[in-house]
C-alpha cells in the first residue's frame, strides 16, 4: 500500500513537472515569435523605401515567415560589414551580431564559406553565384576580321548595294535612251554597256574615275547626284572608322582572368574584406595568385559595391566581383558588360545560431520556393534591365543618318531618266515634222531600236568584219 502512494506521489510529480517544462517551451515560443533579423543595404536585396526596406531579401523573408508562421523585425547591421574575422577571432558584421546573439538570422547576399560554417548555422544557398569581373563595353569587345564594316550597320550596307545597282542601271539605260549619248544607234556602239556602267559607278565610288565620261545632260546630272553621294558616304565612313580605331587603341580587350592577369594596363580590384578576396588568397591557381599579389601589391581594393561600379564606369579600371551583383550593374547601367568567364561557383544562404533548430525548416522552405519557380520570379522582378535596347556603339552610322544623301541620289536618278526621255521626244518630234509621220510611230522605233541589245551590237559587229577582211 505504502509502494503504491509512493508511486502515485511520484507520477504527479513528473506530471507537475512536464506541465512546467510545457508552460516554459510555449513562454519561450512565443518570446521568439518575433525573430530578430539582421540586414544590410544593398540593392537590390535591401533598400530603403520610407520607413520600411524592400528588394530581394525582404521579399525571401516574407514568403519563409508565411511558410514558418513566425513574425520578424528587421535591423540593419550596425557597422555596415556582412561578417569577417579578425586576427583575434572575432567576427564582426552580421555573422557577428549571431554569434553574440544579438540577432536570430542574417538575410542578405551572405555567401556560403567554411570559415563562417564553423560560427554559424548557414540554410540551403536561395541563390547560386560565382566570381566574375565587369568592364565597360569598350574593353571587353574584340576586334573581328570584318570590324573595317562596323562603321555602318548591315542595313546601311544594305542601302548602299541597292544604290549602287540602281546608279549603274540608270547611266546604262539612260545612256541608251539620250540622243546626245548615242546619236546613231544604227552606225555605232554604245559606249556604256552594262559592264562599263557598273565599273564606272564603283570607280566614282572609291575616287579613282573610269571614263569616258557621259556626254548627255541626262547622264552627268546621273553622275554629278552620284559623286555627291560617295563624297558624304566615304567621309561618314572614314570619320567613324577613325574614331572606332583610336577607341580601340586605348583599352585592351579582356574576356577572363587570364587576360586580366597577362596585362598591366587596367587596373583591377576586388570588394575588401569580401569572399571573393579570400577566394583569391587562398587559392592554388598560379593565375588566381597573381591577380591576388597584384591587388595585394596596387591596394586597389575598393570599400563597396557602389565604388567598384563607378570606377569601372570611368573605365580603364576591372572590378571582380560576385556575378549577380555585376548581372545586377550591367541590368542599371548599359555601358557596362560582365565577361563570360564565372569561376569559383558558391551559393548565397541565410545564417542563424550555430545548432538553430530553424535552420532546417528554412532549408526546406527555400527548395520549396525554388521548386515553386518563385526564387526564379523574384530574380526576374528585381534584375530587371533599366537598358531599352541593346544598342550598338555610337559611332556606328546607321541608315537613317544618311536618308537626306540616299533621298538627293533618288532625286538626282529620277531626274537624269526625265531629261533623257524629253531628249528622246524632242528628236523624235524634229523627225516626225521631217518624215511626215506620227510622232508616237517615230517615237516608238526609237525605243525600239535603242533598247534591242542585238541589234544595235551589230554594226559595230559587221565594222570589225569588214576591218578584219581588208
Amino acid at each position: 500500500m505504502q509502494i503504491r502512494i509512493i508511486r502515485m506521489l511520484f507520477g504527479f510529480f513528473v506530471l507537475s513537472v512536464g506541465v512546467f517544462l510545457n508552460i516554459g517551451v510555449c513562454t519561450a515560443v512565443s518570446v521568439q515569435s518575433e525573430m530578430r533579423i539582421t540586414t544590410i543595404k544593398q540593392e537590390p536585396y535591401a533598400m530603403s523605401k520610407g520607413t520600411q526596406l524592400e528588394g530581394f531579401c525582404m521579399d525571401l523573408l516574407s514568403e519563409l515567415a508565411k511558410k514558418l508562421g513566425f513574425n520578424y523585425k528587421v535591423q540593419l547591421v550596425k557597422d555596415a560589414s556582412y561578417g569577417r574575422q579578425d586576427d583575434n577571432g572575432n567576427w564582426n558584421g552580421m555573422i557577428g551580431e549571431v554569434v553574440r546573439g544579438e540577432a536570430d538570422l542574417a538575410i542578405a547576399p551572405l555567401t556560403l564559406t567554411a570559415a563562417r560554417e564553423k560560427v554559424v548555422g548557414m540554410t540551403k544557398p536561395f541563390m547560386q553565384t560565382g566570381i566574375s569581373i565587369l568592364l565597360r563595353k569598350d574593353i571587353s569587345e574584340g576586334t573581328g576580321f570584318f570590324e573595317f564594316l562596323s562603321p555602318f550597320t548591315a542595313e546601311t550596307w544594305v542601302g548602299i548595294l541597292i544604290a549602287y545597282l540602281g546608279t549603274a542601271a540608270c547611266i546604262f539605260v539612260v545612256a541608251r535612251l539620250s540622243p546626245c549619248e548615242w546619236s546613231q544607234p544604227q552606225n555605232e556602239q554604245n559606249g556604256f554597256s552594262l559592264l562599263h556602267s557598273l565599273w564606272y559607278t564603283a570607280g566614282a565610288l572609291t575616287l579613282q574615275g573610269a571614263g569616258p565620261h557621259p556626254k548627255a545632260l541626262s547622264g552627268r546630272v546621273i553622275c554629278c547626284s552620284w559623286w555627291l553621294f560617295t563624297i558624304v558616304l566615304l567621309a561618314c565612313y572614314f570619320s567613324n572608322l577613325s574614331s572606332s580605331k583610336t577607341s580601340e587603341s586605348t583599352h585592351l580587350t579582356v574576356k577572363g582572368f587570364e587576360d586580366l592577369a597577362n596585362q598591366d594596363t587596367i587596373e583591377y580590384g576586388c570588394l575588401a574584406g569580401s569572399s571573393t578576396l579570400a577566394f583569391f588568397k587562398n587559392s592554388n591557381n598560379p593565375v588566381y595568385r597573381r591577380i591576388y599579389e597584384h591587388m595585394e601589391r596596387t591596394k586597389s581594393f575598393v570599400s563597396s559595391m557602389d565604388e567598384g561600379v563607378q570606377r569601372a564606369k570611368e573605365g580603364n579600371f576591372a572590378f571582380i566581383g560576385e556575378s549577380v551583383s555585376l548581372d545586377l550593374a550591367v541590368a542599371r547601367h548599359c555601358e557596362l558588360v560582365r565577361a563570360h568567364e564565372v569561376i569559383g561557383m558558391r551559393g548565397y544562404s541565410i545564417a542563424a545560431s550555430l545548432g538553430s533548430p530553424i535552420i532546417k525548416n528554412l532549408s526546406v522552405a527555400i527548395l520549396q520556393l525554388s521548386e515553386a519557380g518563385e526564387l526564379a520570379y523574384l530574380r526576374s522582378k528585381w534584375w530587371a534591365s533599366s537598358c531599352v535596347a541593346d544598342k550598338a556603339k555610337s559611332s556606328v552610322v546607321h541608315q537613317h543618318s544618311l536618308k537626306g544623301m540616299f533621298l538627293v541620289l533618288s532625286l538626282g536618278l529620277g531626274l537624269g531618266a526625265l531629261l533623257a526621255v524629253l531628249e528622246l521626244t524632242s528628236k523624235s518630234r524634229r523627225r516626225a515634222a521631217e518624215q511626215k509621220k506620227s510622232c508616237c510611230t517615230v517615237l516608238s522605233e526609237e525605243l525600239s531600236l535603242r533598247l534591242r541589245t542585238s541589234n544595235a551590237n551589230k554594226p559595230q559587229e559587221n565594222v570589225d568584219k569588214d576591218k578584219e577582211k581588208s
